[in-house]
Order: structure tokens, then C-alpha cells, then sequence
């Protein structure tokens, strides 16, 4: 048993968090779950609209393919880490060399040599740590909680990042007009820190999990470094889940660049592109953590992952139909891309992150790391190509929202598949540790 269940405290916070659907010694975990996730994207956050206001110059389809190329370059090296050492080593690590990233920019972006090669770097890195940074978080997260405490538990930690998503734009805004853009990267990197240290106070509940296995907790997950693809191939299940993340990569992605061509359009300056997609941003934020908060919990405790696998998708694609009759319309634009991101933060994620808790240690780390992004990414290139031709032929606006609307409807086919192979897929492991 972790010495954190012996306190007083626990009992405290379990009393507290009872609405929550905390159960005895589970409050401790989830309140510093929910602060890692808090601090993690406020820090994300904080820096999103100065490279979204960067990439906005930029041809994004060469910046998805730059972001493509460094995954691919990173995810040997990342299944090399995480196969050989522990996470009490590797997970520091990870952090701690996005802190560095962070400060070396900051002394980059500060020195404003006027470079345009600055914003682009910026921009795939940005990408690379967001993609990363969640998908440890996700897989940590699995090693804490089983699939009954994930039910419970995942609607109120991923209500945490929003929280976090919504502080950091307005953390933006009340600092960089007194500090500078570069600046922010500086607030950043004290969040990840913040998440550094959520990170030492959740490891023993992660050890406590798994204290029937203590060897493998000592040594590293396992694998080849390409454990992570050859095991999608051989899981109809995996292969699936890579499906409905791969589909999902298409409709955000269409969207995205989509935005991305008005913005720059109609909005040339600078700071008018900043707030627009702040606004946004902000709406998407809010509409995320009420449903987080109000239903996520309810619908997942209640009925499992299958209908926030399948109700999402299908909005958006009813969300794309009057972008084809009315093509070029920006509050269209702008509502179906609102529509797209809170369904996936509130419920798809959610009920996809719970399926990884009844994958062993491998497929937590290794093959949703893979699938976080390598075929995030791959997704992001080939639909933003897509979008570059079909804008090149003259078919953008209604072309590309009827695009949008079948990679909606393939979405929904993937959510469906995935919901159908889970009810087949093996129990959850029993929860040990701080479950009990």
C-alpha cells in the first residue's frame, strides 16, 4: 500500500470529491492527476495562438510534413527510452528535455534576427510537444487507474486539461502585452515543471498498481523499437483504434488549414489573427469543460465508451452539410471546427483513453504512443495535402467540406468498430493499489 493512502488527507479529499465519483483512497491520485493535466495545457496553451498566428504565414501542408518527418525521426528513439528505463527515469526525462526546448527558443524568438525559418521550427516543435506531451500523459495515466476507476475518474481529469486550456489564452492575454510573445515560452516551461512534479507525487500510486510485478516495475516496458507498428498490424482492436485516430487527424486537419486560408485572407495582421483564434479557441474551452463536467462521467460510467465513441463524429458531420451549400462562410467554418474539438476533448478522448487500460504495458506506452504520432501525423500530412489540391483545382470551400463530411462519416464507421471490438477485447486487469 503507497504511504499517501495512511494520511489524513486522502480521506479528506475523498470525502470532498465524493460528486466526482471518487471512491476511498482514490482523491489524492486524482487531484494531482488533474493538476498535471491542468498544468500541461495551460503551458500548451499559452503558447498556441503565437504559433497559430506563425503557422498562419506559412504553406501548412510543408509544415505537416515537417512535423511528420521529426515523428518519425523521434519515435525510435522515444520507444528506446521507454523501453529500457523505468518511468520514474524516463518519464522526468521526456519533461525535462521539453523544458529545455522551451528555454532554447525562448533565446531564439528573442533575439528577433527577423529569421522566417524561426516560426516554422517553432510551429513543429510546438506540434511535437503537444502530441508527446499528452500521450505520456494518457499512458501514465493507465498505469494508475484501472477500467472501472477510468470510467469514473477520466471526465474529471480530462475536465482539468480544459480548465488548463482555457487559462492559458487568458493567461496570454494578460501577460504578453508586458512581457512579449518569447516571453510566454518562460511561463510555459514553469508549468511543465509543475507537471514534473505531479509526476514524482503520482509514481507511487503507479508503483502500488503494479506491486505484484515488481521486476517488470523495475525495468523498462520492453519491445522493439518498432513494438509500437508491428503490434497495430497483428490487433484487429489496435488496428481500429489507429483507424478512429487517423480519421479523427482528417476532419481536424481539413478544418484547420481551411481556417487557416481565411485567416490569412481576411485577416493580415498579426494580432487580429491571434485573437481570432483565441476566441475560438476559448469557445471550443468552454463548451468542452461543461460538458466535461456535466456528462462525460455520467455517460461513460453509465453506458462505457460505444456512444462517445459514435455520438461526435456524427455531429460533425452533420456539423459539414451547410459548408457545402454555403461554402466560405467563417462563423460556419468556425462553428463546425467548435463543434469537431469539444466533442473529441469531452467525450471521444476520454472514452478512447479508457480502452487503454485493457492493454498491457507495451501497447500503453509503446503503441499509443505510436498511434498519438506517427499516424497522428500521417493524418495531418495526407489531408493537408488533400486540402492543398483540392484547393489548387479549384474545388476549396465546398470541396473540402464534403471531404470533411466523409472522413466525418469514416470516423463514425471507426467509432463503431472500435465500440463492437471492445466488447470482445480481454477484462481489465484487477485495480490494485490505491484502487482498493
Amino acid at each position: 500500500m503507497s504511504s499517501l493512502e495512511t494520511t489524513a488527507r486522502p480521506d479528506l479529499l475523498d470525502r470532498l470529491l465524493a460528486g466526482a465519483g471518487v471512491r476511498p483512497g482514490e482523491g489524492v491520485a486524482l487531484l494531482w492527476s488533474f493538476v498535471y493535466f491542468f498544468a500541461l495545457l495551460c503551458g500548451y496553451y499559452t503558447i498556441r495562438p503565437v504559433r497559430d498566428a506563425m503557422g498562419a504565414v506559412h504553406a501548412l501542408e510543408w509544415l505537416f510534413t515537417a512535423t511528420f518527418v521529426v515523428m518519425l525521426l523521434l519515435q525510435p528513439l522515444y520507444a528506446a527510452l521507454v523501453g529500457r528505463f523505468p518511468r520514474r527515469v524516463f518519464l522526468p526525462v521526456v519533461y525535462g528535455f521539453f523544458i529545455l526546448c522551451l528555454l532554447g527558443f525562448y533565446v531564439l524568438l528573442a533575439a528577433d534576427t527577423g529569421a522566417s525559418w524561426r516560426s516554422g521550427a517553432f510551429f513543429v516543435w510546438v506540434a511535437v510537444f503537444n502530441l508527446f506531451a499528452v500521450s505520456v500523459f494518457w499512458s501514465f495515466m493507465s498505469d494508475i487507474f484501472g477500467e472501472d476507476q477510468a470510467r469514473r475518474l477520466y471526465g474529471t481529469i480530462a475536465a482539468g486539461g480544459t480548465l488548463g486550456a482555457l487559462a492559458g489564452p487568458l493567461l496570454t492575454q494578460a501577460l504578453v502585452q508586458l512581457i512579449g510573445a518569447p516571453a510566454m515560452l518562460l511561463v510555459a516551461a514553469g508549468l511543465v515543471g509543475l507537471c514534473l512534479i505531479a509526476i514524482f507525487r503520482l509514481i507511487p500510486w503507479a508503483r502500488a498498481r503494479e506491486r505484484g510485478s515488481a521486476p517488470a516495475e523495475r525495468a523498462g516496458v520492453g519491445g522493439g523499437i518498432l513494438e509500437g507498428a508491428t503490434r497495430i498490424l497483428r490487433s484487429r482492436f489496435l488496428f481500429a483504434l489507429a483507424l478512429l485516430m487517423f480519421f479523427g487527424v482528417a476532419v481536424g486537419t481539413l478544418l484547420y488549414n481551411e481556417m487557416a486560408t481565411y485567416t490569412r485572407q481576411a485577416l493580415p495582421d498579426p494580432a487580429e489573427r491571434t485573437a481570432w483564434y483565441a476566441r475560438i479557441d476559448l469557445a471550443i474551452n468552454l463548451l468542452t469543460v461543461s460538458i466535461q463536467l456535466l456528462l462525460t462521467r455520467r455517460l461513460l460510467s453509465r453506458y462505457g465508451p460505444s456512444p462517445l465513441l459514435i455520438l461526435p463524429p456524427s455531429l460533425v458531420a452533420i456539423a459539414f452539410l451547410p459548408m457545402i451549400l454555403l461554402p466560405g462562410l467563417p462563423l460556419l467554418l468556425a462553428f463546425a471546427q467548435i463543434i469537431a474539438r469539444s466533442g473529441n476533448f469531452s467525450l471521444l478522448q476520454p472514452a478512447r483513453e479508457s480502452l487503454f487500460t485493457r492493454v498491457d504495458r507495451i501497447e500503453r506506452y509503446k503503441v499509443k504512443n505510436f498511434i498519438d504520432t506517427v499516424i497522428y501525423r500521417g493524418g495531418d500530412v495526407s489531408f493537408a495535402w488533400l486540402h492543398k489540391g483540392l484547393t489548387v483545382a479549384g474545388l476549396g470551400g465546398a470541396g473540402i467540406a464534403a471531404a470533411g463530411f466523409f472522413c466525418a462519416l469514416a470516423l463514425t464507421a471507426a467509432g463503431i468498430w472500435v465500440a463492437k471490438l471492445a466488447h470482445g477485447s480481454p477484462p481489465a486487469r484487477p485495480i490494485g493499489g490505491a484502487s482498493q
